[in-house]
């Protein structure tokens, strides 16, 4: 399984939660990498929901593992992205041409998620028809407070910012609107008294 479950902290912080099929006049669903479990758990709750659902992909490190299995799902609609960059004109075609009654499920990572739901609430999704269920990697999309510059998939903490070079301490302060968590120097009062860095929730 590639469920991970975060330990409780600030309000500001997200909260994922387990999709569950909706009743809806459209479906959208965008997932990446091990996200797909999520997708295929669901479809085995409700068959009939998929196959009427859009279904965006971004395999990343996952390769092909599960891009037949989405495939056998039937769904109205299956794009295959190389990058959540890539696939933005779609999703942002596809949120423009909405109608009331748009489900939006959302599944994999916490950049995909964050991304995806920015994306969802400009484009006037209400809040109540977005569900996210975190799948795979914990890795954190990460601003920097100092440069406003953002790095992907953070995994350690500290980290050194790949805009600026700053050491930044891994922070839960978190931006729906920057879909990214926020990192702030860890030595600016002491300059080079960095940690060591460690895992993520390790």
């Amino acid at each position: 399984m590639s469920r991970f479950h975060f330990p409780e902290s600030i309000r500001s912080r997200p909260v994922y939660g387990t999709l569950e099929p909706r009743p809806g006049k459209a479906h959208l669903m965008i997932a990446d990498a091990e996200g797909a479990e999520a997708l295929l758990d669901l479809a085995s709750a409700d068959a009939g929901l998929v196959r009427h659902a859009h279904i965006i992909y971004i395999p990343k490190g996952t390769g092909e593992t599960y891009v037949e299995r989405l495939r056998a799902l039937d769904p109205e609609q299956l794009h295959v992205s190389p990058s959540f960059d890539a696939s933005l004109p779609r999703l942002r075609r596809v949120l423009a041409e909405a109608h009331m009654g748009l489900q939006l499920y959302l599944t994999g990572t916490e950049g995909l998620m964050g991304r995806a739901q920015s994306e969802a609430m400009q484009a006037g999704i209400p809040q109540g028809a977005i569900q996210t269920e975190h799948r795979g990697s914990v890795a954190r999309r990460m601003q920097c407070v100092h440069c406003k510059g953002i790095t992907e998939d953070v995994m350690t903490d500290p980290f050194v910012c790949s805009h600026c070079g700053l050491n930044l301490f891994v922070r839960d302060h978190y931006s729906r609107r920057l879909a990214a968590f926020q990192g702030v120097c860890v030595d600016a009062e002491d300059p080079g008294n960095v940690p060591d860095p460690v895992e993520l929730y390790s």
